[in-house]
């Protein structure tokens, strides 16, 4: 007997501003959330879209995880200072999808502890979080073409500023020119340094629903430690110009690329620790890094005396992320290594083409 699953109910996030409609409108996304201070209060989440006749979507996002700040700030700046007459077609701005993480300053929404992007494809009838990704699952995600969505490190983690995308599953046409152009964008980016990046886990990712839709999806790493430099805020705002520009929806031309490119090939690149402990680095972010050798030094802070536990380096390679701050819990990722390759075609086959031999 076939067993139908139920039809889900609409999403209960309410948008105060009209996705077809030329022109310009700031306004939100308005989830109902009834709570102890607010019987009939609200999430809202600022939105801006922007439209000028047919073309090209870009769907721009920030605050994934709410102590990213980079992409905010960039985001808020563009949906201030773009005009319809600039563009071809239409951007939607939300400088901060995860509200309210965003508003407490933590990677996770502090009402249900949801981390956004772990939650897709979300549920409208489930808790916050989940129905803010499912409102970008089924109503946002399907107006894209292309899907930037900034990332830094937020407070426990720092990177070298860089723009990246997946390899994606599949081996037909479709699939390869897709992911094809994802790595024309982030090379349009401009950031100084450009991944194929491995993630330690997709599943719920916000990355993979916009990518199993056939979407052009974009990502950054810009620094980290739970703050924005004027370095990777301006990295950000011109990296945002350069794909709006590259997409066919902001007119001129991308500056030559600069980027130099890095890859993720295995779960050798990241290093994990199996103790607590006070971290020592023994590299720094962009040093060289060989297999075998010391990468980082754990010491036991509950006694003295003795010796730190060492954590090597599982490959060669550029030290691109590290553990912030200095205190390490069992299970955390203290550093990860990448393979710095010639450019994007490069990255394609089984393994890495390296620029220069570390080993």
């Amino acid at each position: 007997m076939l067993v139908h699953a139920p039809e889900l109910r609409p999403s209960p996030v309410l948008a105060t501003v009209d996705f077809d409609r030329d022109g310009i409108q700031h306004g939100f996304l308005r989830l109902p959330y009834s709570r102890d201070d607010s019987a009939w209060g609200s999430v809202v989440i600022p939105v801006t879209v922007i439209r000028n006749g047919e073309g090209p979507t870009a769907l721009l996002t920030g605050a994934n995880h709410g102590d990213e700040y980079e992409g905010p700030l960039a985001l808020f700046d563009l949906a201030a200072s773009l005009k319809p007459e600039d563009i071809r077609g239409r951007v939607i701005i939300v400088p901060a999808m995860n509200q309210p993480a965003f508003a407490a300053g933590t990677r996770t929404s502090p009402i249900d502890r949801g981390n956004l992007n772990r939650s897709f494809p979300g549920h409208p009838g489930g808790t916050v979080t989940e129905k803010i990704a499912d409102y970008f699952q089924r109503v946002l995600l399907p107006m894209a073409d292309v899907v930037l969505d900034f990332h830094s490190g937020g407070k426990t983690l720092d990177f070298l500023p860089w723009c990246a995308a997946h390899i994606l599953p599949g081996d037909n046409p479709e699939t390869r020119a897709q992911e094809a152009r994802a790595f024309e964008l982030v090379e349009a980016f401009g950031a100084p340094w450009s991944v194929r990046m491995l993630e330690i886990d997709a599943i719920g990712m916000y990355d993979t629903a916009a990518e199993e839709m056939g979407k052009v999806f974009v990502t950054t790493e810009l620094g980290g430690g739970g703050t924005a430099t004027a370095r990777t805020t301006r990295i950000a705002r011109e990296g945002l110009r350069n794909v709006l520009v590259a997409s066919g929806i902001l007119p001129g031309e991308v500056p030559p690329a600069k980027t130099r490119w890095l890859d993720m090939p295995d779960s050798d690149c990241f290093v994990f620790a199996e103790d607590g402990g006070l971290v020592e680095f023994k590299a720094d972010l962009g040093d060289k890094v060989r297999k075998g050798e010391p990468i980082a030094c754990l010491w036991p802070t509950g006694r003295t005396g003795v010796p730190p536990t060492v954590l090597p380096a599982g490959r060669s390679g550029i030290l691109c992320a590290r553990h912030v701050p200095g205190i390490v819990k069992p299970g955390d990722c203290v550093a990860v290594v990448a393979v710095e390759v010639g450019g994007a075609e490069d990255m394609e086959g089984p393994g890495p083409r390296e620029v220069e031999s570390l080993v």
